[in-house]
């Protein structure tokens, strides 16, 4: 049975499906990451569960995507089942208790839980193009446009400001490709129009203010248990990509602002990327590489990353070879890639000789999963075929009369509520264009007058004694308007080009 450095995961089984003995993940390898696999309605969202409530139990703060709205339930207590009771009487859960998890509810649209949001500079332009799906040629002007973005001190807060600073390399199209490279209004007109179905799509309501704070998910109770943040995803879904790039814009957050911590004895928090395909579907090659770099890193600042996810050949093989700890649930194999997939399941466990590994895979039942995690100095454990443990808490969606509640109640409640609009690039854009707008009239008020044509309304009046007063000469000098404007410009631009080094992702490193 589990105690305080370990999960209970269920009970492993002999050949002839006798009790064996309890599995266990150890928390102190709990940052190892791990992999949930299997195909659908095999017992993946039920295995989530339980090492959400373990990992919570535990004092480690979890986050987790709700794809289906089953994972809300862990928000709320268990009821006695008798297949519940019977699955907890076969691994010897005794005594079989029932819990209510602390839970903060999230959604990107803000409608089922408290809204998420990050600025379009925290985005950075790698995520950026990714989730625009932009061309390479694109991606180009997209990363220019952060470079002149942080060169002037223009800050790109939401939608409205990268469009207004698109528009501003579309009229200086010419000026910045003798600076930066080939950039075309036809190229920027069509990164502007994917900006237009983002928009239309709801990706408008994720970027701006305020943006999330990683303390608010990481978040413990006073009776030491990790809060549960649960993200709504069942309308994202709707955008495979926005959800896949705020996933990965989260896991990137996570790495810049956490400090290493090497191995505690147990993890700062843990990340279940459910649908993790999503993340790596058409992904280019960097974006992969990056990935990849960042789950080996992220280990050492104390977070554990699980992917969930169908079938083990969705995840890369760089990526599956930091994963440690394992839950393999049934897999089919009806075609020649499902066979594939069964093969590179069971070639990844330790071999037990009293099963066949991939016979196992494709034979296992509804809540009965190959386990394997690491053990003592990090060794993963033979594979053994065990009988997931029930949750504790409620099997099943909530109500929404239950989740308003919840949300009601939420220690973040009112915090995210309502949108800041701050002065960012598009005010400032603006406030520029004007600046220039009001010059040029000056300039031509000032340029009147020298050589006129009698009776065309642009005669010099005369001044008293009949003489007319010479006119002004045009200056080269720029006007107070222009000099405070660029003063300001200068001075947010040093300060804030200090402040922005784009870190492994794209994302911001602030200066923490």
């Amino acid at each position: 049975m589990a105690d305080e450095t370990s999960i209970f995961l269920g009970a492993s089984r002999k050949p002839d499906d006798s009790y064996q003995r309890a599995e266990q993940l150890l928390l102190q390898y709990g940052n190892r990451h791990g992999l949930i696999t299997g195909a659908t309605g095999t017992g993946k969202t039920v295995s989530l569960q339980i090492l959400a409530e373990g990992f919570s139990n535990a004092g480690v703060p979890v986050f987790c995507a709700d794809i289906k709205g089953d994972l809300s339930g862990i928000a709320m207590m268990g009821k006695a089942q008798d297949f519940l009771v019977r699955r907890a009487e076969q691994v010897k859960l005794d005594p079989y208790d029932f819990q209510e998890f602390p839970v903060i509810f999230w959604d990107l649209f803000g409608e089922q839980g408290h809204p998420i949001r990050a600025t379009v500079s925290e985005m950075g332009p790698l995520l950026l193009s990714r989730l625009m799906n932009l061309s390479e040629a694109q991606e180009g002007i997209m990363n220019i446009a952060f470079r002149i973005a942080d060169e002037d001190g223009l800050l790109l807060l939401d939608m409205k400001d990268l469009q207004a600073l698109l528009a501003n390399i579309a009229e200086r199209a010419e000026e910045i490709s003798s600076r930066y490279g080939n950039v075309t209004k036809p190229s920027v007109g069509a990164i502007q129009r994917t900006l237009l179905v983002l928009e239309q799509q709801g990706a408008a309501n994720f970027f701006g203010e305020p943006a999330l704070r990683i303390a608010d998910i990481m978040r413990t109770t006073r009776d030491g248990r990790g809060a549960i943040s649960v993200l709504a995803a069942d309308k994202l879904m709707m955008n495979p990509r926005l959800y896949a790039t705020f996933l990965l814009w989260l896991m990137s957050e996570l790495f810049e602002e956490l400090p290493e911590v090497g191995d505690p004895d147990k993890p700062k928090l843990v990340f279940f990327f459910d649908e993790a395909h999503l993340l790596f579907d058409e992904a280019p090659k960097v974006l992969i590489d990056r990935v990849e770099q960042v789950v080996r890193l992220i280990r050492s600042k104390g977070v554990g990353v699980y992917f969930v996810t169908q079938n083990p050949l969705d995840i890369p093989e760089k990526v599956l070879a930091q994963l440690g700890n394992r839950v393999q649930h049934a897999l089919r194999a009806y075609t020649p890639r499902e066979q594939q997939a069964v093969r590179t399941a069971a070639e990844t466990f330790r071999p037990n000789p009293d099963f066949d590994c991939a016979t196992s895979i494709t034979q296992l039942g509804t809540g009965e999963a190959l386990v394997s995690t690491l053990e003592a100095k990090g060794v993963p454990s033979m594979v053994q075929r065990t009988l997931i443990r029930p949750p504790s808490s409620r099997l099943g969606p909530i109500t929404v009369d239950e989740r308003r509640k919840l949300i009601d109640q939420s220690p973040v409640a009112g915090q995210y509520d309502q949108t800041i609009d701050r002065e960012s690039a598009f005010e400032m854009l603006q406030k520029k264009a004007k600046g220039a707008q009001e010059a040029d009239e000056q300039a031509q008020q000032a340029g009147t007058g020298r050589w006129t044509i009698p009776g065309f309304g642009n005669d010099t009046p005369p001044q008293s004694g009949g003489r007319r007063a010479p006119a002004p000469r045009p200056s080269n000098r720029q006007t107070v308007a222009e000099a405070a404007i660029k003063a300001v410009v200068r001075s947010v631009g040093s300060s804030v080009g200090r402040a922005i080094v784009r870190g492994i992702l794209g994302s911001l490193s602030r200066g923490r």
